[in-house]
């Protein structure tokens, strides 16, 4: 008896590399605020994200890390400094990277299924393959049995299944994530970010995770890179030592060695937290 195999996503296998390797190298960006004055955004910021590596930045509000993923994206340039993807300079949208907004970034006109395999379909794939694809990837986010649902008829935790789906069924090399689970309940935010480290497991990004939630960045990551308040750039960087895989998330939190670097990290970060909160405070 023939079995059908199992569709995978267009582009390089899985356990491919090369390319995946982010450098930001005296990252600057400024902007011109209404009134003409010169705003700096983020100064001299430098990371390296190795290929497959699990990245999370984490700061106080205004610091600039969403500002740091719009370079890596390049759908911003820099006002001085470089980005390089696979030691390639970033000069225009980045090729092989999916972007996974806060807000869910879904077209409210389309179907669950419609809006998954748009990538594959955007890449030159076949519909009918295409089709298949995104009933794959919505089988495997929990999805089967709503792919002719619209994203209004969806809570927000299945929302971010199919704007997850959608980000990695094109098998990127690079996935930039912004505060992905920030809007949504704990119980929720927690199965998701289980989902996240299941699905990573497999295909192996490199990622880079912005966050404010410095459990969740600990129990995601093997890097977190700590910002400093406006104008951000890196305090610290910390390597997280936490064997993979690294299972259940709401378990890992009460490990002894988890919550020796969880306190390391806020050491590092409540100071630019307190900081930022008393710059906005007299602003007020």
């Amino acid at each position: 008896m023939n079995s059908t195999p199992t569709p995978r996503p267009p582009g390089p296998p899985p356990k491919a590399a090369e390319g995946a390797r982010i450098e930001v190298s005296g990252l600057t960006k400024r902007y011109l605020t209404p009134k003409g004055e010169t705003f700096t955004a983020i100064r001299d910021v430098s990371v390296t994200v190795e290929a497959g590596q699990f990245c999370s930045i984490v700061g106080p509000t205004g610091c600039g890390k969403s500002t740091t993923l719009a370079q890596v994206s390049g759908l911003e340039t820099p006002s001085a400094g470089s980005v390089k993807v696979g030691g390639n300079l970033v000069e225009g949208i980045t090729n092989g990277v999916s972007y996974m907004f806060q807000a869910d970034a879904l077209f409210p006109w389309k179907s669950v299924l419609g809006n998954v395999m748009m990538g594959p379909i955007l890449l030159g794939t076949p519909k009918r393959q295409a089709t298949d694809l995104a009933r794959d990837w919505l089988r495997r986010v929990g999805l089967a049995g709503f792919e002719d649902r619209f994203p209004h008829q969806l809570s927000g935790g299945m929302r971010k299944r199919v704007a997850m789906a959608a980000a990695l069924i094109n098998n990127p090399r690079i996935l930039l994530m912004d505060e992905p689970f920030g809007a949504l309940d704990v119980q929720t935010k927690a199965i998701m970010q289980n989902e996240l480290l299941k699905l990573w497991e497999e295909l192996r990004p490199s990622v880079l995770f912005i966050t404010h939630d410095l459990d969740e960045a600990v129990a995601l990551s093997d890097r977190v890179v700590i910002m400093t308040s406006s104008p951000g750039s890196v305090k610290d960087v910390f390597d997280i030592d936490l064997p993979r895989p690294r299972g259940n998330v709401q378990e890992i939190r009460h490990e002894e060695r988890f919550l020796e670097l969880q306190g390391r990290i806020w050491e590092s970060l409540k100071d630019e937290v307190t900081r930022a909160y008393a710059v906005s405070a007299g602003a007020a």
